[in-house]
């Protein structure tokens, strides 16, 4: 996609959000169900099924994504098609090679319950974001600026929502 078929694809996007903010607003939902094996999940997203696992250090077999592989890759993901659309719409898409790492540091006592003070979760999270060609200063800062204040996932991370849960026991 060049640069101008980015912003042209959002111009209507932008106007309708703009006239009608009802139509902005959405709900994504992910389903995770068991498969025969209880170390692995399939997640529905609703366009596609990934397979998610226990992390061999949590006891699963350690050969396909597990849920903190995916959260990585989500803002990985993320960051970079947000950094893309950045510079398509700074008119440097075509200009820039654009990749981005992300990882995370864990404490496996804390999830298999060995320690108590042990934090479930990821600790530390890093993001290196690598753009590659000739730009100027400020279309840099204004790059870093714009693709951390629109990533989804970037956002979500940092001002975490309110997680509300719901449990349905069957008989």
């Amino acid at each position: 996609m060049s640069d101008n078929d980015l912003h042209e694809e959002q111009k209507p996007l932008k106007r309708e959000y703009e006239t009608n903010p009802e139509a902005a607003q959405l709900t994504l939902t992910a389903t995770g169900e068991e498969q025969d094996d209880a170390r692995a999940c399939n997640v529905d997203i609703g366009r596609a099924i990934y397979e998610a696992e226990l992390h061999e250090g949590a006891g699963g077999p350690g050969t396909g994504a597990c849920s903190g592989d995916l959260l990585l890759g989500a803002l990985a993901a993320c960051s970079q098609l947000t950094a893309q659309a950045v510079a398509e719409n700074f008119d440097i898409g075509d200009d820039v090679d654009i990749s981005v790492e992300a990882s995370g540091d864990l404490d496996l006592r804390g999830t298999m319950g060995v320690d108590e003070d042990a934090p479930v979760g990821f600790e530390d999270l890093r993001l290196d974001v690598t753009v590659e060609g000739d730009i100027g200063e400020e279309t840099k800062a204004a790059l870093r600026k714009y693709t951390e204040r629109y990533c989804v996932v970037y956002q979500t991370l940092e001002n975490p929502p309110d997680v509300e849960t719901e449990w349905t026991f069957g008989e």
